[in-house]
């Protein structure tokens, strides 16, 4: 299940409460609080248990002091995977613009609308969110293209108003000597400006490409570290106990020809199969009891296409064309194998505005998955686990920000309902910050125990994403306003 909670697309929430907001927290979650939603403020300012914000606010802090106990203050670029230290004295840029080679040009196909400002205004606060995810970031770097990049849009927009200011110089009757001087100067100025765009260019491909780096930000009450650092949020059942020795389900299915492996390695390679008899009525009956249970919480079903353009992956948060990357390619194409369901129901919302009252909406998919499955290896990934192709039902929401951590927690329960209602004994695990991928503000993994494997596996997991891929997708939604501008809280509409 994957959660996305949109953008305002008004007056923004939080002007006129700046003063209010600054009293109440540090500067750097202030500057979160869009994405925590716009009645954030009531409750960081009322006398009640620690808002979003003041949890956000705590959590930067609790960040800091992991964070401060390395050496340098913050954890090096070999420690922590990424391409800078961040306590070092920051990367500064050049005075000539640098040059953006033909890789990072082929990358950016597209412009995402990172939040430049606020990675600005918190360097500190967002190279520690991505050291402890592992990200490989610069936030320094990210910093510094953004303010080269507004120097050189100042200086090209300044040239831009000189050239019109000469051309309307030159309409009418003049001598021609003065006219020349004109055309000269005007000469001058487009001379100058295309060089100052090549820069300007130059900085912005830059500046995306680093920019799209940096993780959403982390849920205050997440683990900080690797798996094995995961909480516990439920438990079902217990390990059942045999007294016989018992098989596992790859004999099992093989001897009941419920599967065939040798035939799948043969016509595909290894990792696929055949599901026949039983055990391919067995998947339609689970896709067709599924629907039926997201149905009755009121999500629409659609069949999604398997292949995607790779732009649509980049704006869900995957990166299609990387090292060891989970996704099939077509050659010669822009089009990608979907990995999950996700993709396409995300790209359903590109570049789209809703209105409030449309919100939240959920949608669930029936779709195929494909899978590279890079580094897996070993008798733990044998049989019917860690595949490069299996079906899925997917649930994904779009939601306003108030909204989002409500929905999360109804798709966790969902998830658990329907295991339980299956049998299966499993835990629900709150996730590290490690094991977040970069568009999870919060991930909740179901590990079901498989008694083959002796081991629990993941079968299931539920994210929230925040805000995160509306800024890729931009996507947004429109909230009503009174005659002066104001934000209508649909707590107080009369409709």
């Amino acid at each position: 299940g994957v959660l996305v909670a949109l953008l305002r697309k008004s007056r923004p929430p939080w002007k006129g409460h700046e003063d209010a907001m600054l009293s109440t927290l540090n500067r750097p979650a202030a500057t979160m609080w869009k994405v925590c939603g716009a009645r954030a403020l009531q409750r960081a300012s009322a006398a009640s248990p620690p808002s979003g914000l003041q949890r956000t606010a705590l959590r930067a802090q609790h960040i800091r002091k992991q964070t401060s106990s390395l050496a340098g203050g913050l954890p090096s670029a070999r420690s922590m995977g990424c391409s800078a230290v961040a306590a070092a004295p920051a990367t500064r840029l050049k005075e000539e613009a640098p040059s953006a080679n033909d890789a990072d040009h082929e990358r950016v196909k597209w412009k995402a609308s990172v939040d430049y400002k606020f990675v600005k205004d918190n360097v500190e606060l967002v190279q520690a969110n991505a050291n402890s995810r592992k990200a490989v970031c610069d936030a320094q770097l990210v910093a510094d293209l953004y303010s080269k990049f507004l120097q050189l849009k100042s200086e090209a927009d300044s040239l831009r108003a000189k050239r019109n200011d000469n051309a309307k110089k030159m309409k009418g009757k003049m001598e021609q000597d003065q006219r020349a001087t004109l055309i000269a100067e005007g000469t001058r100025i487009k001379e100058e400006l295309a060089v100052l765009e090549k820069d300007l260019d130059s900085v912005e491909v830059q500046l995306q490409v680093e920019g799209r780096k940096i993780p959403n930000l982390t849920h205050p009450d997440v683990p900080l570290g690797g798996e094995e650092l995961a909480t516990l949020r439920k438990e079902v059942g217990s390990k059942r106990e045999f007294d016989f020795e018992f098989r596992n389900h790859v004999e099992v299915a093989e001897s009941l020809d419920l599967v065939d492996f040798e035939s799948a390695a043969v016509v595909s390679g290894n990792k696929f199969y055949y599901l026949r008899n039983e055990a391919a009525l067995l998947e339609l009956a689970l896709i067709n009891w599924a629907f039926s249970k997201v149905l009755a919480k009121g999500f629409t079903p659609i069949m999604t296409p398997d292949l995607v353009r790779d732009t649509v992956l980049e704006k869900c948060g995957f990166q299609p064309r990387m090292t060891n990357t989970q996704t099939y390619s077509v050659l010669d194409s822009d089009l990608c194998l979907t990995g999950t369901a996700e993709i396409p129901l995300g790209g359903m919302a590109m570049d789209k505005v809703y209105s409030e009252d449309e919100l939240p909406i959920k949608m669930a998919a029936f779709g195929h998955c494909f899978r590279t499955e890079a580094g897996a290896a070993g008798a733990a990934t044998r049989g019917l686990y860690r595949v490069h192709q299996f079906s899925k039902v997917e649930m994904f929401i779009i939601s306003t920000p108030e909204q989002s951590e409500k929905l999360h927690e109804e798709l966790i329960s969902l998830e658990e309902e329907m295991f339980s209602e299956l049998g299966l004994h499993f835990k629900t695990l709150d996730m590290p910050s490690e094991d977040l991928g970069a568009p999870a503000y919060r991930k909740y993994d179901v590990e079901a125990w498989m008694p083959g494997l002796d081991r629990y596996g993941e079968i299931s997991s539920a994210s929230n994403c925040t805000d995160y891929q509306v800024w890729l997708t931009l996507t947004s939604v429109m909230f009503p306003t009174d005659d002066q501008g104001a934000l209508i809280s649909s707590s107080r509409r009369d409709d």
